[in-house]
């Protein structure tokens, strides 16, 4: 069985940039984020259990989940939010076990933008964050979402911060346009691979 690797970091930290670098080096990543988006349209019983939960409404049609809506109705509201992630992180998990059976790799990534607030690190038998100072992250989002200073620090305030992560983290990424990332990558492989081999 493969070495479970989770890697996170907060909104514009670049954590997807350097997943992709584990990729050129032949490790498998899951996309924690996009399955659940996946399992939200796909899977019949969450499907079933978002409709119970939010209403009819958070679905477009059977297949076009109701984004805005959801959006709407769990943003400033952690009730619902948890509610919400109740019904979504248990698939999530259980697609990620599924998804390990099949891999071959000496390990493997999790990325998950909620790898610690879900609690899905505890899972893992290690865990990489990913850093970048604070103004360089809110100017990334910026710039790929054409959003507002303030939006972005919106969604920043929902996540744990960056020194709770770090806490967590077994190992750490630096993402600061200073440091090379893939060095730093090709170190950690290494690390890991040794790791997988005990």
């Amino acid at each position: 069985m493969s070495l479970k690797v989770g890697i996170t970091g907060g909104i514009g930290s670049g954590k997807t940039t350097v997943c992709r670098v584990f990729e050129l080096l032949g490790i498998p990543v899951f996309y924690a984020d996009d399955e659940a988006k996946n399992l939200m349209i796909n899977d019949a019983l969450l499907l079933t259990e978002i409709k119970a939960a939010f209403g009819e409404e958070a679905y477009l049609d059977a297949q076009t989940l109701n984004r805005k809506y959801i959006s709407n109705l769990v943003f400033n509201n952690p009730t619902k939010l948890d509610k919400l992630n109740a019904l979504v992180h248990p698939a999530v998990f259980k697609a990620f076990d599924t998804w390990c059976t099949r891999q071959k790799s000496p390990y493997v990534l999790k990325e998950a933008a909620l790898l610690f607030e879900s609690e899905s690190y505890k899972k893992n038998h290690k865990n990489i964050l990913v850093s970048c100072p604070l103004d360089l992250r809110i100017q990334r989002v910026i710039n790929r979402d054409q959003s507002t200073r303030e939006k972005v620090l919106d969604r920043i305030a929902t996540q744990f911060s960056e020194e709770k992560k770090l806490a967590l983290a077994d190992y750490q990424i630096q993402n600061n346009e200073q440091e090379f990332i893939i060095p730093q990558v090709i170190k950690l492989h290494d690390l890991l691979m040794k790791e997988a081999r005990k």
